[in-house]
């Protein structure tokens, strides 16, 4: 997978960016060439050396039909929830969120998002909730180009 200057890109766990450049540096005595980018909602810089891309999880925004996917999985109400365990729920949704896979991230947002229906979430789960919640909208909305509000609307609408 390659990008250009301009391209939009997911990386795991901080969401959606814009490739700035693409550098080639000396690390270890080796020319080595980086993608830089730029993470939308915080300012952050990465580089990801461009042969590891897939080893990092860094791809492409997801497409019009996974988002449609994203909506069913968002949409289907009928699963079952340990709601016993927070310990082993949090490593099992951070693994999640750390795949970089828009439709696990929608997991974790449905699951918490019915679990804060039957019961209070703690600040961990709550905080979890929020990046679930950050990362899908962010990357929905620009996929779709529409705006964020309007992305986050739609989804809260799901669980009223």
């Amino acid at each position: 997978m390659s990008f250009k200057i301009g391209d939009k890109a997911v990386y795991p766990v901080h969401g959606v960016g814009v490739i700035k450049s693409i550098e080639t540096k000396e690390v270890y005595g080796k020319q080595q060439t980086f993608y830089v980018l730029s993470i939308l909602n915080n300012d952050m810089t990465i580089m990801v050396p461009t042969d590891k891309v897939k080893q990092v999880g860094l791809r492409e925004l997801t497409s019009v039909n996974d988002i449609a996917k994203v909506y069913e999985i968002l949409n289907r109400k009928d699963v079952e929830i340990d709601n016993h365990n927070w310990n082993r729920r949090q490593r099992k949704y951070t693994e999640k969120l750390k795949s970089g896979s828009v439709f696990e991230v929608a997991e974790v947002l449905r699951n918490l998002y019915l679990l804060k229906n039957e019961k209070d979430l703690s600040f961990g789960e709550k905080r979890m909730l929020d990046t679930a919640r950050s990362l899908l909208v962010k990357e929905i909305s620009a996929a779709k180009r529409v705006k964020e509000e309007k992305v986050q609307k739609d989804i809260e609408l799901i669980f009223l």
